[in-house]
C-alpha cells in the first residue's frame, strides 16, 4: 500500500488530502511512523525523529495513529486480495505476498490481474497500492518498491538479472545499514557486485550466510508463499513526551496497551502465551542511546483476554520499575497459537464463556465507537 497510514487519515479527514501529512508524534521524542507523498517530497521518512521531521517540513502536520483504524482497512484489503488467490502471505498491515499461479487465466493474465487488483482496491477502500509481478518473492516485492506510488511493474524470467544487477545492494530485502557496510568495504555497491563477489571472501566477512544472499543477487529465491504463516508476536509501546513513573496513569497505559494486543488476537483468532513487558529508561548510555529492559511471564496455557495480559503486565511493572523513571513503555505478547475451545473442567469453562462474551461485547463497542469508548478500571494499589 502507498503510505498506508497517511493514506487512510487522508481518505477519512477530507482536509488532510493533497497536504504534508506526517503520522506520529513531531516532539523530540517522537517517530515518524509514515509520511504522505507531500511530506516525503521535504526528506521526510519513516523511522525519522519527529523534530527533525519537522524541521524538514515546518508546515506538515501531524496526525497520532489510530492502529484499530489502519488494522479495519488492512482487513478489508486483504479480503480483495483474496477475490484474486487464497495464497496470500502479509507481512504486515499494509504489505502482503499472492501465489496468482494459479489464478491467471482468469484474469487473462499477470498483468491483467494486477491491473484488476489495482482497481478493485480502489474502488474498495479509496486507497491505492503499487504491485510488482515476478517469478520470485524477493523480485516482486523489489518491483513493487520500487513502482511506487501507485505503480505496476512485471518482471519476466529473462528480465531479473538485467534488473536487479544496476540496484543498490540495499534494495535487497534484509539487507540493512549494518550488512551495506561491511559490504562496501569490500566495494560492493550494486546487487550485480555482490553476485560477482568471491564467495570465499563473503563468508569471512559475512559468515554462513553469505552464499544466500549472494543466491538472492542473482536473482533465485526459492521461497514459497506461506498463506498459514502465523505471526510470531504482536504488541504495542509508546514513547512518552515527558518521563513517567509509576502511578495510575502508567498502569492504566499498561491495560490499555494490553487490551489493544488482546483485541487483535482475537481479531486473528490468536491466543498468546508470554507477556512482555518493555522500558526504556531515562539515563543515556550515548547520544540518542537509553537502557531498554525486558521482563516476561508466562502462563500455563495461552489467552487472548485483555484483563489477564494487562494484570500480567501491571505485576511485571510492580516488580521491575524500582522506582525509576522511564520514556517508554510496551506490551507485547509471544508464544502465539490457534485459540483452542477445547474440554476444559466445569466451572473453568463457565469463567472462559463469561471472558469470552464480555471480550466480543467489548469488541463490538470498540469496531463501532473507537478503542477508548470503555476501559477496564483500574484496581487500587494494594
Amino acid at each position: 500500500m502507498d503510505a498506508f497510514y497517511a493514506a487512510v487519515e487522508q481518505l477519512d479527514d477530507p482536509a488532510l488530502r493533497g497536504k504534508a501529512v506526517v503520522v506520529g508524534g513531531g516532539s523530540a521524542r517522537g517517530v515518524v511512523m509514515t509520511a504522505s507523498y507531500e511530506a516525503r517530497k521535504f526528506g521526510v521518512r519513516s523511522a525519522m525523529p519527529g523534530h527533525h521531521a519537522r524541521q524538514l517540513c515546518p508546515d506538515c502536520l501531524f496526525v497520532r495513529p489510530r492502529m484499530a483504524r489502519y488494522a479495519a482497512v488492512s482487513r478489508q484489503i486483504r479480503s480483495v486480495f483474496e477475490q484474486f488467490t487464497p495464497l496470500v502471505e502479509p507481512l504486515s498491515l499494509d504489505e502482503a505476498f499472492l501465489d496468482i499461479t494459479a489464478s491467471l487465466k482468469l484474469f487473462g493474465g499477470p498483468r491483467e490481474l494486477a491491473l484488476e487488483l489495482k482497481r478493485r482496491v480502489r474502488k474498495e477502500t479509496g486507497l491505492t497500492v503499487s504491485v510488482g509481478v515476478a517469478p520470485t518473492k524477493m523480485v516482486a516485492k523489489i518491483a513493487g518498491d520500487i513502482s511506487k506510488p501507485d505503480g505496476l511493474l512485471e518482471i519476466a524470467e529473462d528480465e531479473i538479472e538485467g534488473f536487479l544487477r544496476p540496484l543498490p545492494v540495499g534494495r535487497l530485502w534484509g539487507v540493512g545499514p549494518r550488512m551495506q557496510r561491511s559490504l562496501a568495504a569490500m566495494q560492493i555497491e550494486t546487487i550485480g557486485d555482490l553476485a560477482d563477489a568471491d564467495t570465499a571472501l563473503l563468508q569471512r566477512r559475512l559468515g554462513r550466510s553469505a552464499p544466500f544472499w549472494q543466491e538472492l543477487a542473482r536473482g533465485h529465491d526459492s521461497r514459497t508463499v506461506h498463506a498459514d504463516r502465523l505471526r510470531k508476536s504482536y504488541g504495542e509501546e509508546q514513547t512518552f513526551e515527558r518521563d513517567r513513573r509509576d502511578g495510575e496513569e502508567v498502569r492504566q497505559l499498561l491495560r490499555e496497551h494490553a487490551e489493544s494486543v488482546a483485541r487483535r488476537l482475537r481479531r486473528d483468532g490468536r491466543a498468546a502465551r508470554t507477556v512482555v513487558l518493555k522500558m526504556k529508561l531515562t539515563r543515556s548510555i550515548g547520544p540518542g542511546k537509553y537502557p531498554v529492559l525486558t521482563r516476561s511471564i508466562t502462563f500455563p496455557a495461552p489467552t487472548d483476554d485483555g484483563k489477564r495480559i494487562g494484570d500480567a503486565a501491571v505485576e511485571l511493572w510492580a516488580g521491575a520499575h524500582g522506582g525509576r523513571s522511564v520514556r517508554l513503555l510496551g506490551v507485547s505478547v509471544s508464544g502465539i497459537d490457534e485459540v483452542d475451545r477445547g474440554q476444559m473442567p466445569l466451572f473453568e469453562a463457565r469463567e472462559r464463556r463469561r471472558e469470552a462474551a464480555l471480550n466480543q461485547a467489548l469488541d463490538r463497542l470498540s469496531a463501532r465507537f473507537g478503542s477508548e469508548v470503555v476501559r477496564r478500571g483500574v484496581p487500587p494499589k494494594r
